[in-house]
């Protein structure tokens, strides 16, 4: 019988089985991943952001998370020797109401403990030749990096110390029992004393397998980028975001300096119809039928309706993808949009329609699950293992 069992190899899971191995040492871990390889969904169909929490609610886990996240990271990847910029982030304001907005984000750095300036117009287009706007937040702690390289580097580590890993193997049944739980895979049946599932687009389904009572449901969002012509690799100098809408979930197109020189554009959102949907045309009749019948995705529908089919035309009309990007950078043409993998963001869903925007836990005797690991679990991952170790040790008198 193994001491613990995670289930997903993202980085979350990756994480906190590396830091299992290192608080008990003599503890038998399995780390269980369903995909042949690590970090093969959220954490590698990502942007690579450095997150420095602009966005998120003080006093919220993914307030407090991001910003010790932030600080692990950069320290991992100098000792690891991962490549890394902190390059900044300009926040840019191109019409009235979002210069309202961003008024409301420069107090929200100040309440996070972020340091954030405001430039004018003549400050962004000296910082920025190619970007125009009425002004911009700057956020100079924002940064880049590899997090499948981070995720493979911990996975290494974890190894190193004895622990065991499982690829190619998907959970096909999750069973309690009075001293563990019984974890069934494709090729045989392991049990466990404790349980961690970090399981993603799957966290859900997991939850269920244990017969947890859970209000949510994840609906999957495909998020399209795009990769900009290598004559275009210099057009920025910094990270470009829009002043993102505070109704809606997401955060706008952005240009995205990638650690390997490129420039991404990307991510829209718009409804997924496969959780795991990577490719150009992605249904899943299963995946489609759970949506269905959840009624809190009708209610999310038809509260986001008009943004929903405005970033579904975009998604299917270019050159309207374009006009988002033309916004705050004209000198991007259409031919200079090349293709670039798309991700899937797993957003919980409560059954009266609420989007779940903070991370959220359930618990049964022998398992801790996590239901919902939003942006910005990658700059997170460190200090969330570390918090899913201490919850293990007060839940279990380890």
């Amino acid at each position: 019988m193994y001491d613990f069992a995670l289930v997903g190899g993202g980085i979350v899971g990756v994480s906190t089985a590396w830091q299992l191995k290192q608080r008990y040492p003599d503890a038998a871990v399995l780390l269980i991943e369903k995909e042949p390889v690590l970090a093969a969904h959220q954490t590698g169909h990502n942007s690579g952001v450095i997150h420095a929490g602009v966005y998120y609610q003080p006093g919220s886990l993914k307030a407090k998370f991001c910003k010790i996240g932030r600080e692990a990271t950069l320290a991992f990847c100098q000792t690891h020797g991962v490549p890394y910029e902190i390059c900044g982030k300009l926040l840019v304001a191109t019409d009235e109401m979002e210069h309202d907005r961003m008024a409301a984000l420069e107090t929200r750095c100040g309440l996070n403990g972020i340091d954030a300036t405001r430039l004018s117009e003549a400050e962004l287009k000296q910082r920025e030749p190619n970007i125009v706007g009425l002004a911009a937040l700057w956020v100079p702690a924002t940064g880049i990096t590899d997090y499948p390289r981070i995720t493979r580097i911990m996975a290494e580590q974890y190894r190193q110390l004895g622990g065991e890993l499982a690829l190619g193997r998907a959970v096909c049944d999750l069973h309690e029992t009075t001293d563990g739980v019984s974890v069934t895979l494709p090729d045989r049946r392991v049990r466990a004393r404790y349980v961690v599932a970090c399981g993603g687009l799957m966290a859900d389904r997991l939850a269920r397998m244990m017969h947890i009572d859970i209000d949510f449901q994840i609906i999957p969002f495909r998020g399209e980028y795009y990769r900009l012509a290598a004559r275009h690799n210099g057009i920025v100098s910094h990270l470009i975001y829009p002043i993102p809408d505070p109704e809606l979930p997401f955060l706008g197109v952005h240009l995205t300096r990638m650690i390997d020189g490129s420039v991404t554009v990307g991510p829209n959102a718009v409804l997924g119809f496969k959780r795991e949907g990577y490719g150009t045309i992605n249904f899943s009749p299963t995946d489609c039928w759970e949506m269905a019948w959840f009624p809190g995705f009708w209610k999310v529908l038809l509260a986001n309706l008009a943004s929903g089919v405005s970033e579904t035309r975009d998604s299917l009309y270019r050159p309207g993808y374009l006009k988002r990007v033309q916004k705050y950078c004209p000198g991007v043409a259409l031919s200079d949009l090349k293709p670039h993998p798309a991700g899937i963001r797993a957003q919980a869903v409560k059954a009266d329609g609420a989007l779940i925007h903070d991370f959220l836990f359930a618990e049964t005797e022998h398992a801790l699950h996590m239901c919902n690991a939003p942006s910005p679990a990658a700059t997170s991952a460190l200090p969330i293992g570390a918090y899913i170790c201490d919850k293990l040790a007060e839940k279990f008198g380890l």
